[in-house]
């Protein structure tokens, strides 16, 4: 699978806005958006307005940045989006919102959806039980996430725990701390995602 190896912060400053890619790092003066508010490279400063094309583009691979995914495996999603009823761009967030490195990160056991990604590669979560591995795995209404019992003294885990423990969880997720797990109550909903996604933008890029 191709992976993005550059500079993630990169990756802020072109879509000009933070996409909390880094954890904790978005939140201090650290943060590369607060510090050089341009885009990356030698023409960053100079800014052209962009055209219809280029707005539908930018919005893709805003959202791509965000759930951390490439363009085969974002063009499957919109597909199955597509395919079922309802609106398509709503069902495309519905989509990417239940993937399981996405609910990880949701339920506050990963600083960022990258380190999520890397605890469920690495099989520190199980679902129902079972041990998944797998970032892209979709979860289903009443599916339980739980850190694998030989995995719960992971101290980075019980760290980010601790840290994220005053963050709302969203209304379809429900988590318990002392167990270490979360259930997902429902699927999310469009009011479930406060991510600034324009995601009819994305339906008529890809219309064309």
């Amino acid at each position: 699978m191709a992976r993005y190896k550059d500079e993630q912060c990169r990756r802020c400053r072109r879509e000009g806005q933070k996409l909390f890619l880094k954890g904790d790092r978005c939140y201090t003066d650290k943060c590369s958006v607060s510090r050089r508010n341009y885009a990356p490279g030698q023409h960053g400063q100079k800014r052209a307005k962009l055209s219809e094309y280029g707005t539908q583009l930018r919005e893709k691979q805003k959202v791509k940045a965000y759930y951390g995914i490439g363009e085969r495996q974002f063009r499957k999603y919109f597909e199955m989006a597509s395919n079922k009823k309802g609106v398509t761009g709503e069902n495309l967030l519905q989509i990417l919102e239940s993937r399981l490195d996405n609910v990880v990160y949701r339920l506050g056991f990963g600083t960022s959806r990258a380190q999520a990604r890397q605890f469920v590669n690495h099989g520190q979560f199980e679902i129902n039980g079972k041990k998944v591995d797998i970032p892209s795995y979709l979860v289903k209404a009443g599916d339980v996430i739980t850190v694998r019992e030989i995995k719960k003294d992971n101290s980075t885990i019980k760290a980010n725990v601790e840290q994220n423990s005053a963050r709302l969880v969203p209304a379809w997720l429900e988590k318990n701390n002392e167990k270490l797990s979360g259930k997902v109550i429902r699927l999310s909903a469009r009011e479930d995602i406060d991510l600034p996604i324009e995601e009819h933008l994305i339906v008529e890029l890809y219309s064309k």
